[in-house]
């Protein structure tokens, strides 16, 4: 039994997944970190387009 313990504590097979597991949520985190000012930033650009469209005049002005 001591031994068994020895050799799990010793093997290294699943520390790549580990690697793995951690810098994807490492880069999923930073994605949702950037991506919230700039989600926020473009809503209200859209925003202001969209009112200064619809205050632009249309069509032709008789004169």
């Amino acid at each position: 039994m001591h031994q068994m313990l020895k050799d799990f504590l010793r093997d290294e097979d699943g520390a790549v997944t580990v690697d793995w597991v951690v810098l994807t949520a490492v880069v999923i985190g930073l994605g949702m970190v950037v991506l919230n000012p700039i989600a926020f930033s473009t809503e209200s650009s859209t925003q202001k387009i969209a009112d200064d469209i619809r205050h632009s005049p249309v069509g032709y002005e008789n004169r």
